[in-house]
């Protein structure tokens, strides 16, 4: 199995804290307005994911989205999210931490991307 986002110890341990503090989570990856591409986190309930949304995985045991157009961008490179020190996005929850997510990336290599082209992810909206 290939991971399409992964998650540092650092991004994990926020990921522990949040939860405990807001119960459970969701992750979408911003696409590039007022928070940058930074991924954002939010309480369940409290973020709409929409129809054009795809979930790439989980990262902490929480969902992790981004929309489908954005995907078609990123989908040659496995997502590293880590926790880093700065202020998070304007809405995500880490803002009052002194940390904030970010986004990191590689390419797949060669088995990996077979593998994953045999492996879509899922569409929200189906």
């Amino acid at each position: 199995m290939v991971a399409r986002v992964t998650a540092t110890a650092a991004a994990l341990a926020l990921i522990a804290q949040l939860e405990r503090e807001h119960g459970s989570l969701l992750f979408h990856q911003s696409g590039g307005c007022c928070d940058g591409s930074a991924p954002m986190c939010f309480p369940v309930g409290e973020f709409m994911v929409g129809s054009a949304d795809v979930q790439l995985g989980e990262i902490g045991g929480m969902p992790f989205y981004m929309t489908e157009a954005q995907f078609e961008y990123w989908q040659h490179t496995q997502l590293i999210i880590d926790a880093v020190p700065g202020n998070g996005g304007m809405f995500s929850l880490e803002r009052p931490t002194g940390l904030r997510f970010l986004t990191r990336s590689r390419l797949y290599d060669d088995d990996e991307r077979a593998w994953l082209d045999t492996h879509p992810v899922r569409r929200v909206g189906l």
